[in-house]
């Protein structure tokens, strides 16, 4: 699935909920399913610096693509860390790289977060992005 295609699913689902508790325990049931992030990747250089919770991020080149595995001690940025490992997850480095993000603002997320929060999820895109790069400039 493109992840043009996974961010409308996402907006689609975000627009069920009436207000922005639902939502937010919406989210947190997201992070309940996360798959694990092994333990041998729960290391400094996978943490993303600039989040008020630890959140790890390890991606892998499998083919052409990149699968990511993250987990987070915070149960709301578990969720919104799962959100963004649905859109980026098993897809090419390239189409990563070039993704819009407007489905963040559709579905309302940066302006219902904390500001450390919201720079947080910034920081998470950011370190996606890099490993899109990194591995796009690998090939």
């Amino acid at each position: 699935m493109k992840i043009k295609d996974i961010q409308e699913e996402i907006v689609d689902e975000f627009s069920m909920f009436d207000d922005w508790m639902q939502r937010y325990e919406y989210i947190i049931e997201l992070g309940k399913n996360l798959p694990l992030i092994k333990e041998e990747f729960k290391v400094d250089q996978n943490l993303i610096k600039g989040c008020q919770s630890k959140v790890w991020l390890q991606g892998e080149q499998n083919d052409e693509k990149i699968v990511f595995t993250a987990d987070s001690d915070a149960i709301l940025t578990k969720g919104i860390i799962a959100i963004l490992i649905r859109v980026f997850s098993n897809q090419s480095p390239k189409d990563i790289i070039d993704a819009n993000m407007d489905f963040i603002d559709e579905i309302g997320l940066k302006e219902h977060l904390s500001p450390t929060r919201a720079n947080g999820l910034v920081s998470m895109i950011k370190n996606i992005k890099m490993y899109a790069l990194a591995f796009d400039a690998k090939k």
